[in-house]
């Protein structure tokens, strides 16, 4: 299987459901790790202040907007021919790490290197949060991992 330009892609709608279970839902903001910003929604962080309430149609509008601005983001950072597959682990892992991120990552140069294999592993070392490990995010690098590996 050839992989397509990446400008032909778009994020599917298992990796849509896929973010939207790893980031799970809440209605009210909350801080999800001491020292991390204001969430909301499936992982919404965007202008959320403490107090802030959704509803889930709101929330699922706004990760399909979000979700949209970083598909963007690994177009616009790594313009090279990818699977499907590739590209759905690609933005989920945006979504959670922000566009900035991924863009200046080795991950990104390795992609516009040609390095498929190395780029799906740098997924795995996205699973901390102000240098330590966090178990849910190991968990979802593995996923991303496997994802962008083709299983």
């Amino acid at each position: 299987m050839r992989r397509q330009s990446v400008a032909a892609l778009v994020l599917s709608a298992t990796a849509f459901i896929g973010i939207a279970v790893h980031e799970g839902y809440k209605d009210e903001a909350y801080i999800p790790v001491p020292g991390d910003v204001p969430t909301i929604g499936f992982g919404t962080t965007e202008g959320v202040r403490m107090g802030d309430r959704t509803d889930p149609i709101r929330a699922l509008i706004r990760l399909q907007q979000s979700a949209d601005g970083y598909s963007q983001a690994v177009k616009d950072c790594a313009s090279v021919p990818m699977h499907q597959h590739e590209f759905d682990a690609y933005v989920s892992l945006t979504y959670n790490i922000g566009a900035g991120a991924f863009c200046r990552s080795t991950l990104a140069r390795k992609l516009k290197e040609g390095d498929y294999e190395g780029a799906c592993k740098e997924i795995l070392r996205w699973d901390k949060f102000k240098g330590a490990p966090l178990p849910g995010l190991t968990k979802r690098r593995q996923q991303e991992y496997q994802k962008c590996i083709g299983k």
